[in-house]
């Protein structure tokens, strides 16, 4: 037997999964609950959650930051929305026109004080800070002023190809006419609907059959001596389904992907939001793109970074084109992870990077151009951590703690301390008493709704509290990986002492036995010991696959460690 003295100063990867538990390059740990990695790699207890409010029911929660001094917190429910404002009790309340089990799916883009929601059975939605208040009023496209036709985007569906329109005049008012197609075609769902023939914007207003609708046009029109085989639908309608996904790239408004065309583009004129009439392709005019490849693209979230980012259900789009025209529209496929197309899952910026959660929602994946600046790859957030990823539902990111929250489907939720600066990179697991259902910043202070028994509640988490919802405690854990000594598995080890450094320090169990710090330490005056502590274990015998330590304490006082130092000896 060879004695060993093994120390572990820096926790900087985190929790890991069991297969990674003979390496030896890993600054890891078997387990890390409810403890952050420091900027220094060391391990701190996380801080408690502040109560802010109750909630009616589960809720999403967005941010909203309209300037330096205006941030709101969007709280979503079922047919409604809150709006808070940290600091304040009062709440904002608006009527929404999404159901609850539709708020996974509702995608949002802000410029300056507006943000618009889309849905892709439901039109777009536009939030607006109005002097004191706000209001939530349905998108609407611009008008022709010759005509009042709307400036919104046409195209040709694939079943729709084919098919001839013959339009006869009716006694139904001026301006009217009966619409019959040759085959099958039309439903209930196209009332509203509009289309384009004959050069004109024609709007459906009753169904008569799967063959005949009435449609309106607006100004006269001359019957065509034949039936009309080039027309166009609406690319938008109840029919057809609403836009899915939403940025602003270039001063223009994105939309992408509906039900019945799910890889289109549509972007529009520059500095004119509301316009999609691609007019003559001039440069400032509305752009309209299909993604086409060898299979589905079904696209999922649009981001606006150096290039317009598009995440698809197969794989992740750039438009690298600037500035980006009708006539120039560099556009290719770089890599072929996928996103989640089930629910919406904001993509966050995290050190200039963006991360999305893989379709297989087992990875955080970071996508970011190479050293040349041409293509894009998608590095793995969580290689070694892979057992934690369990369904997740929700994502934000702070980025003064450097700090990636991932609320899971079991109500846990998995933390990423990122710092690239200083080689962090580290997963641990946050717990408490409840749920976890949904979380989002705003302002650098991250919110929670959690599920308390029957009870949601809005909750923040702060320094100044050490309980969660000032009622609950909560322990933390960090446990060591199974001993290695110099490059062997440990068959057989006796752990004679754990010594563990640590940094204002109040609370402390090593291998469950406490221990005890000097009395004046726990005057509120005083911010904690700062030192090293040790227990003696008396030669406890480990084999090669239990860990050699424990730290935990469920006592709500504070904790930080900078390192560990095992000695004992062993047996290769």
């Amino acid at each position: 037997m060879s004695d060993f003295i093994k120390t572990q100063n820096s926790f900087a990867d985190g929790e890991v999964s069991p297969e990674f538990f003979a390496r030896d390059n890993l600054n890891g740990l078997a387990r890390l609950e409810n403890m952050d990695i420091t900027p220094g790699g060391g391990l701190t207890r996380r801080d408690g959650l502040s109560s802010v409010s109750t909630l009616p029911s589960n809720a999403r929660l967005v941010p909203f930051s309209v300037d330096d001094t205006h941030n709101y917190l969007l709280i979503l429910m079922d047919y409604s929305m809150r709006i808070y404002a940290p600091g304040q009790e009062s709440t904002y309340l608006l009527i929404t026109p999404w159901k609850l089990s539709d708020l996974a799916q509702v995608q949002y883009a802000q410029r300056f004080g507006t943000m618009i929601f889309v849905h892709s059975d439901y039109p777009p939605q536009v939030l607006r800070k109005t002097g004191s208040g706000f209001e939530l009023v349905e998108f609407a496209f611009s008008r022709n002023d010759t005509d009042m036709s709307l400036r919104m985007p046409f195209m040709r569906f694939d079943d729709s190809d084919g098919i001839k329109i013959t339009i006869t005049t009716n006694a139904s008012g001026p301006n009217t006419a009966t619409l019959t197609t040759d085959a099958d075609f039309w439903t209930s769902d196209c009332i509203d609907g509009r289309l384009q023939i004959l050069g004109k914007q024609w709007t459906i207003t009753q169904y008569i059959s799967p063959r005949v609708v009435y449609a309106y046009v607006n100004g006269g029109y001359d019957l065509p001596d034949e039936p009309v085989s080039e027309w166009y639908e609406s690319a938008f309608s109840k029919r057809r389904g609403w836009p899915r996904s939403i940025t602003f790239h270039q001063d223009r408004l994105v939309f992408g992907g509906t039900r019945s065309w799910p890889g289109g583009l549509w972007l529009s004129q520059v500095g004119r939001h509301n316009n999609f009439d691609s007019g003559t392709g001039l440069d400032d005019e509305a752009i309209s793109i299909t993604l086409l490849s060898q299979t589905r693209q079904q696209i999922c979230t649009l981001v606006s970074s150096d290039n317009l980012q598009i995440l698809t259900n197969a794989g992740e789009w750039a438009i690298s084109s600037k500035p980006l025209t009708p006539s120039s529209v560099d556009i290719k496929q770089h890599t072929s992870v996928g996103s989640v197309s089930a629910r919406y899952l904001p993509c966050q910026k995290i050190e200039g990077a963006t991360a999305f959660i893989s379709a297989t929602r087992t990875d955080i994946r970071e996508l970011s151009l190479d050293a040349l600046g041409e293509n894009y790859n998608a590095r793995d957030l969580c290689p070694q951590a892979k057992h934690l990823m369990c369904d997740p539902v929700d994502i934000s990111y702070n980025e003064r703690a450097h700090r990636l929250y991932v609320v899971m489907s079991d109500g846990q939720m998995a933390t990423l301390n990122q710092n690239s600066s200083l080689g962090i990179s580290g997963w641990a697991r946050y717990t408490t008493h409840g749920k976890f259902t949904s979380v989002a910043t705003i302002d650098n202070e991250t919110y929670v709704v959690v599920l308390r028994g029957d009870e949601y509640c809005l909750e923040k988490f702060s320094a100044d509290t050490t309980l969660d919802a000032g009622e609950y405690s909560f322990a933390y854990t960090a446990v060591a990986l199974p001993l290695r000594v110099s490059g062997h598995n440990a068959r057989l080890a006796r752990v004679r002492k754990v010594s563990v450094r640590v940094l204002n320090t109040k609370t402390l169990y090593i291998n469950g036995m406490r221990v005890v710090f000097p009395n004046e330490i726990y005057g509120q005056s005083s911010p904690g010991y700062s030192g090293d502590v040790s227990v003696n274990i008396l030669g406890k015998r480990r084999n090669s696959i239990t860990s050699p330590w424990e730290i935990s304490s469920n006592e709500q006082l504070p904790t930080t460690i900078l390192s560990v130092c095992t000695y004992g000896y062993y047996t290769v």
